[in-house]
C-alpha cells in the first residue's frame, strides 16, 4: 500500500515561488499518474495538475497555467509542484494523490501541505 507525504508548504508573499514535494513510500510511484490539489478555506478541493507515469506528460489547470510545474523523481519516488508568481488566490492546502487503479479515480492521498500566500 503506498502512502505520501507532502512538504515544501509555507507563508510566501504574493509574487513568490514555492516547490512543494510528495514522498512516497511502501510502493514505488514509478508507475501511477500523479496529481497535485488544492483546497483553499469553504472552497470544494479543485485539481491543479497531473503528471502521466510514462512519458511524464503533464496537464495544468487554467489558473495556474504558465505559472506551475509538476515533474516527477522516479529514483526519489517523488512528484514535485513547482509554483511561481505565487497569488494570494492560490493559499489553500495542497494535496498530492496517486491513481493507482488504471483508468481509475484518484484513490490514495497524502495529508496536505499549507500555502498561504500574502499580499
Amino acid at each position: 500500500q503506498v502512502q505520501l507525504a507532502e512538504s515544501g508548504g509555507g507563508l510566501v508573499q504574493s509574487g513568490g515561488s514555492l516547490r512543494l514535494s510528495c514522498e512516497a513510500s511502501g510502493r514505488t510511484l514509478s508507475s501511477y499518474p500523479m496529481g497535485w490539489f488544492r483546497q483553499a478555506p469553504r472552497k470544494e478541493r479543485e485539481f491543479v495538475a497531473t503528471i502521466s507515469w510514462g512519458y511524464g506528460q503533464t496537464s495544468y489547470a487554467d489558473s495556474v497555467k504558465g505559472r506551475c510545474t509538476i515533474s516527477r523523481d522516479n529514483a526519489k519516488n517523488t512528484v514535485y509542484l513547482q509554483i511561481n508568481s505565487l497569488k494570494p488566490e492560490d493559499t489553500g492546502v495542497y494535496f498530492c494523490a496517486a491513481q493507482t487503479v488504471p483508468g481509475g479515480q484518484y484513490d490514495v492521498w497524502g495529508q496536505g501541505t499549507q500555502v498561504t500566500v500574502s499580499t
